[in-house]
């Protein structure tokens, strides 16, 4: 197993480099440009400029461990590198890096040390790697692969067709997740490690899906493969056969955190073109205060980005921080990213207007995100499958872990300050605990209430402690779902909202410790107020007022950060212009 030293170059200076790199999106002769990028998605073919552009970074060398001679050192630095690029267009960003890292990261976390040093090689030459997990008939329940793969002499013989695979066409390195036995118990499955090249021509076929059919990612996602008794050797495997099961769940750890982080960025290109397409509309501050004018409506929009990146940070660092509570913290954050993208995205248009029609840069690019940024949350990491993942967990967590827990540190909420170590060693599927969760009782009992901004952030996290509590007692009250039953639709609802209060935690733990000094914005009770309001009204709680100061405030250092370009994120990173 691979364990990766903290940094080679500091996650700045990377976001720097790449950022310089991929220069102004609104510039037309930019080959990273909007215009470039909009004319590619309108062929339903990939952004060769584009892509060049992240070659000259060597962007293949973050998908690559320090241990192997790549710059992956942290998760966290891969989601800021990546953010640079999902922030101009989320097709670029899974098409040409998530699905080669989310390969790869099967193979960092089971593979031989010769499969790594081989993919490793492949992977720093500038190759690509592909991803075969799910079939789009089966969508969230990966165990019901049709792909199968029988024993033979030496190895496996491959039958089955995968429909959707990225990369395939130009990938030296496939890993894929089929059936090795009957059954949907733990070890039915297997996953491997092949170079598709190699495998026998009329056994292996790439096949392709019409451009027709794509919505979003268009460009991406075309081929798709079909096995007739195909063979495959014996080391191909990814560790013993029947462990794909656990090797995936694990995955998904990392997979589900990441993605969901990176669309942080589409949100943001969201605000960003909103606020270009209406220059002056609502560009006074005190106009926040009227919740029916543009200005509020930004500066809603902005904090729904701010409180869920607050749980995506958290999630992320937790990685480092929590290893055994991450796939808890992967499936939150995954489930929460449909909704907020929707909503937020769908408020923005209000603001756009009749522009949200326009295919032509630099405005188009919203429409694009539009259609790109839900396909991301589709498949076997969709929002049925991480329910599924934390519903199991949730009697477990109300008797023995909510209220008892010791808080999380201080570091998993400080985006972008050192870390640990990473390892994948470290990572299991559950041990029990959230510390996240102990941290919403433990910071609101020393909230100050000197003034009305504070006393409503004090009044508001209270509401979420007695959400929380509410939340015990339902769940002790309802029969666990058993391993053979269907789930009760209550358990799904109280996922949801046990969902809703970890990101009003992670809220909370991010202002709490900012620093007033170096992050004077993040450290002013004024968005924490306005992000547990706005988890207020999703839980259907609405009779507290918010100070109109807390949106006049937000609006202000969301005009501030457009005007000289930075990320609307956490991570507040300068901007290319």
């Amino acid at each position: 197993m691979i364990t990766a030293p903290v940094r080679v170059a500091p996650a700045r200076a990377r976001v720097r480099r790449i950022e310089a790199l991929l220069g102004d999106p609104a510039e037309d002769t930019n080959p990273a440009g909007y215009r470039t990028l909009l004319a590619a998605d309108r062929a339903a073919v990939i952004c060769d400029p584009a892509e060049a552009v992240l070659d000259s970074f060597g962007m293949n060398e973050e998908f690559v461990p320090t241990a192997l001679g790549g710059r992956f050192d942290s998760p966290e630095t891969l989601v800021q590198v990546l953010r640079a690029v999902f922030r101009r267009d989320a097709g670029l960003g899974m098409g040409y890096g998530m699905s080669t890292f989310v390969a790869a990261n099967h193979v960092w976390m089971r593979g031989t040390a010769v499969q790594q040093r081989t993919l490793a090689g492949q992977l720093l030459s500038g190759s690509k790697a592909a991803m075969a997990q799910h079939e789009t008939a089966h969508t969230n329940d990966f165990l019901r692969s049709q792909v199968r793969g029988t024993a033979r002499p030496g190895g496996l013989s491959v039958t089955g067709a995968k429909p959707v695979i990225n990369n395939l066409q130009r990938a030296d390195a496939l890993v894929m997740v089929l059936r090795t036995a009957e059954g949907h118990g733990g070890g039915c499955l297997s996953a491997l490690l092949v170079d598709p090249r190699e495998l026998p021509s009329g056994r292996f076929e790439i096949t392709r899906r019409p451009s027709a059919d794509a919505v979003g990612l268009r460009g991406y996602f075309r081929t798709g493969a079909r096995f007739t008794d195909c063979p495959v050797p014996e080391d191909a495997l990814l560790g013993p056969l029947g462990s794909g099961v656990p090797t995936s769940l694990l995955s998904f750890q990392m997979s589900r955190t990441l993605v969901a982080s990176l669309a942080v960025a589409a949100v943001d290109t969201g605000l960003r073109t909103a606020l270009l397409a209406g220059r002056g509309q609502g560009a006074g501050v005190g106009e926040a205060s009227d919740p029916r004018s543009a200005a509020a409506t930004l500066a809603c929009a902005f904090t729904d980005l701010l409180l869920y990146d607050s749980l995506a940070v958290a999630a992320t660092r937790a990685l480092h921080l929590r290893p055994a509570e991450t796939g808890l913290y992967s499936a939150a954050v995954k489930s929460l990213l449909p909704k907020v993208l929707r909503d937020t995205l769908h408020d923005l248009a209000s603001v756009l207007g009749s522009q949200i029609y326009t295919r032509e840069a630099p405005v188009g690019i919203f429409q694009k995100h539009l259609r790109d940024v839900p396909v991301i949350s589709l498949g076997h990491a969709g929002t049925a499958a991480c329910q599924a993942t934390i519903i199991p967990q949730l009697p477990w967590l109300a008797g023995r872990s909510w209220f008892v827990d010791e808080e999380a540190p201080a570091a998993m909420f400080r985006p972008g300050a050192p870390l640990p170590p990473f390892s994948y060693d470290r990572l299991v599927l559950t041990d029990g605990r959230d510390s996240l969760s102990a941290s919403l009782p433990a910071i609101t009992a020393g909230l100050p209430a000197r003034d009305p901004v504070q006393r409503a952030l004090r009044t508001l996290a209270g509401l979420m402690v007695d959400e929380l509590r509410d939340l015990r007692g339902r769940v002790l009250a309802l029969e666990p779902p058993g391993p053979q039953s269907a789930v009760s639709p209550a358990w799904f609802a109280l996922t949801d909202r046990y969902v809703l209060v970890l990101a009003a935690a992670a809220v909370l733990g991010v202002w709490r410790h900012s620093d007033a000094l170096s992050e004077p914005f993040l450290a002013d009770p004024a968005w924490a107020a306005a992000a547990l309001h706005r988890i207020a009204g999703r839980l259907g709680i609405r009779d507290v007022e918010l100070p109109a100061e807390c949106l006049t405030r937000v609006h202000r250092e969301l005009l501030t950060r457009f005007r000289d370009p930075h990320g609307f994120d956490l991570y507040d990173m300068p901007l290319a212009d």
